[in-house]
């Protein structure tokens, strides 16, 4: 049974961390610094965008070298992207600042940016801010360390799970930011999730791709993937299971399954902090002719402004919900959908439209809003989860270098 507790990145044995202030930012913290006590096995996906940051190309190098991690040194404020040789410099010398403060060889250790791209790191601060992070590592800065990699965050986003893995209790623990630019392809979003579970790295990586597909790259705000989108898993055995290496492994479906609730519900939490957002929606999409076409037609809808800004406007427009799934690339007969928004039917088949407008404007005041499309054609479904899409957000992000 998988239960929710405390700890955050630090609940599992072994891991402690720091969250400081170095100077990237004016005054809030922007340096996260996370420490294994014993090598972790890691398995990661980044972003698909054809730009992607420094700290992503760094990671990929680093992880070809060796699967195993055991430190994590990540900055706020600014993305270092499109920085060109210098900030591939810049990332390479957070690796080595960070080994050099850990006693670790740089092979362990992975790096991460987050906020405006095309600007230059203030290295000098950065590689200050981890010696005194060095210094500040402890089991209870979980909280520390999650704000210090938001940007336009308003809240922090952390959580930890326990499970039973063969017998013997294992814990996950992760931390995530995300607000705006917001629509992962993984293979600005980060999660960084650790487990004192012991498991291969090529489980742990073919576990942590199927579950991004499940959770991470099925969120969206705006319809952006940013250049610096990143997933970590961090497993050090510390928790004492037998190494998990196939998916037959006894409690191995255990550990998948909570490892995917955590990522579900870091998830959530980026989509109810969308920018400017006043809604959580979850699209339901069931009756394709595969998961698959379930999965298009459910990222239509949920990426569609049309349809983001109707349920802003609490107008039950179910034609660009239809239209929406129309452009999924998917087949489909149109006549055959049904769709509604929670437990109220809004169009039946054959275009059957008989529904209490008041009633809808009821259901799509709320803060939460299920919505439902029934395709009658098939055994696939899917889900997704996203946001409206208001004044605000385009507020925030027309200011966003200022």
């Amino acid at each position: 049974m998988i239960q929710e507790c405390g700890g955050g990145i630090t609940g599992p044995k072994g891991f402690r961390a720091a969250g400081i202030h170095c100077g990237v930012k004016r005054s809030k913290k922007d340096l996260a610094l996370l420490l294994s006590d014993a090598p972790a096995a890691c398995g990661a996906v980044f972003t698909q965008n054809m730009v992607p940051a420094a700290p992503v190309l760094v990671d990929r190098e680093q992880l070809e070298q060796s699967p195993f991690v055991r430190a994590l040194v990540v900055n706020s404020g600014n993305a270092n992207a499109c920085t060109g040789d210098r900030g591939m410099d810049d990332a390479r010398t957070m690796v080595r600042a960070t080994a050099q403060q850990l006693r670790l060889h740089e092979s362990e250790v992975l790096v991460s940016s987050t906020g405006v791209i095309g600007q230059f790191l203030p290295i000098e601060k950065i590689t200050a801010g981890i010696t005194s992070a060095a210094g500040q590592l402890q089991k209870t800065a979980h909280t520390a360390a999650a704000e210090a990699i938001m940007t336009t965050d308003t809240f922090v986003k952390e959580l930890a799970v326990t499970v039973t893995v063969d017998g013997i209790p294992v814990t996950l623990g992760g931390m995530a930011k995300g607000s705006g630019m917001i629509a992962p392809n993984m293979a600005t979003m980060l999660a960084f999730v650790t487990t004192d579970a012991a498991i291969a790295p090529p489980l742990l990586q073919e576990t942590v791709k199927r579950v991004a597909d499940r959770s991470f790259n099925r969120i969206t705000v705006d319809g952006d993937t940013s250049t610096n989108d990143m997933l970590a898993v961090l497993a050090n055995g510390l928790a004492g299971n037998r190494v998990l290496v196939s998916p037959k492994d006894a409690g191995y479906k255990d550990f998948a399954e909570a490892l995917e609730h955590l990522c579900v519900r870091l998830s959530k939490m980026i989509v109810l902090d969308g920018e400017g957002a006043t809604k959580f929606v979850e699209v339901q999409v069931n009756g394709a002719r595969s998961e698959e076409d379930a999965v298009k037609a459910a990222r239509a809808i949920a990426s569609s402004s049309l349809v983001k800004t109707a349920i802003n406007g609490e107008d039950a427009n179910w034609g660009r919900i239809l239209a929406a799934v129309g452009n999924a690339g998917i087949d489909f007969r149109p006549a055959d959908v049904e769709i509604s928004f929670g437990d109220l039917p809004i169009l039946e088949r054959n275009y059957r439209i008989d529904f209490s407008e008041e009633k809808a404007k009821e259901i799509l005041s709320k803060k939460e809003i299920l919505l439902r499309v029934q395709l009658n054609g098939g055994p696939g479904s899917a889900s997704f989860w996203t946001c409206d899409l208001s004044r605000e957000y385009v507020a925030i992000n027309a200011n966003y270098r200022t």
